[in-house]
């Protein structure tokens, strides 16, 4: 049954490949549905005996985690709620979903996820349930829901993008043993930015180019715990590192607005709606004051 779903959503594809459908089409709706509950459930598993199940379960209850990490979490807890109402919506339009409603269901998924996580969390003994982290999911949402209910489109995106840093040997453990790892925990190479879409505030029948972005960027660094430096880590001296915050402007893109491009390469060109594009980047902090990095992401 499910491979010959997805055999008659390849066919009806080829031609256009995830392009938005002007008339619902039950077959893709399906595949989508029946997928993401799939993609659910395996994500649920996941989550219970790849990182839950290390750490003891406990009676629900709140926790107020606002003083930590120089609020990095919160930004990436808004940019994930966004990301994922974003990309639901897009799913749903490509089935054919009317746009208003597609972004409707796309919010009250990423609410719901947001939520489960949360709920998850306060569950466990290490966390709990944070009003902070949930504030900041509404807030995500609330910026997707909001541009599609003034403009019908996303003039503005929250976008992520990471580096290498030296924290991570100090305290593996907390900030990622490897890349992947690294990616999700060290904040000190995560930077979130609000990337406006410049062509979508000026005239339609401006040259200025339509995939061209400003972004404002917001990152931290810095820091080995959550709230303050340990001194040592399994016997080995910590140097001490100033915790910061770090604010950035850049240029960015949005290159799926290109025109003339295929359908496959659109939708490959969608990262760039969730990732911000590697560019010349100003930043400002409290230690350097200002600093110029000719290719920053």
């Amino acid at each position: 049954m499910l491979m010959s779903l997805l055999f008659n959503i390849n066919i009806s594809a080829q031609k256009d490949f995830f392009q938005a459908s002007s008339t619902y089409n039950p077959v893709r709706v399906r595949g989508v549905v029946i997928g993401e509950a799939v993609l659910g459930s395996a994500v649920t598993i996941g989550l219970n005996y790849l990182w839950y199940k290390k750490f003891p379960h406990s009676r629900f209850h709140f926790f107020n985690d606002n003083n930590e990490w120089l609020n990095m979490d919160k930004v990436g807890h808004a940019t994930t709620a966004y990301n994922i109402a974003s990309i639901q919506s897009d799913i749903l339009h490509w089935g054919g979903v009317k746009p208003g409603i597609s972004a409707l269901i796309g919010s009250l998924t990423s609410l719901g996820f947001m939520t489960f996580i949360e709920v998850m969390d306060g569950h466990s003994d290490k966390w709990g349930f944070s009003k902070g982290d949930m504030l900041a999911n509404i807030a995500g949402i609330i910026l997707f829901e909001g541009q599609q209910l003034m403009w019908g489109q996303q003039r503005i995106s929250l976008k992520y993008s990471y580096h290498q840093t030296i924290f991570t040997k100090y305290y593996p453990q907390e900030l990622g043993s490897n890349w992947r790892e690294r990616m999700l925990k060290d904040y000190n190479g995560q930077t979130y930015w609000l990337s406006f879409n410049i062509g979508s505030f000026i005239s339609s029948k401006s040259d200025f180019p339509k995939w061209l972005n400003f972004s404002a960027g917001y990152g931290a660094e810095g820091m080995i715990g959550a709230v303050k430096n340990p001194t040592e880590m399994n016997g080995q001296k910590i140097p001490e590192f100033k915790r910061y915050r770090q604010f950035y402007f850049s240029f960015d893109t949005d290159l799926y607005r290109i025109n003339n491009v295929s359908p496959f390469a659109n939708t490959l060109l969608k990262l760039n709606r969730t990732f911000k594009m590697i560019a010349p980047t100003l930043e400002f902090n409290e230690v350097d004051c200002a600093k110029f990095h000719p290719l920053y992401y």
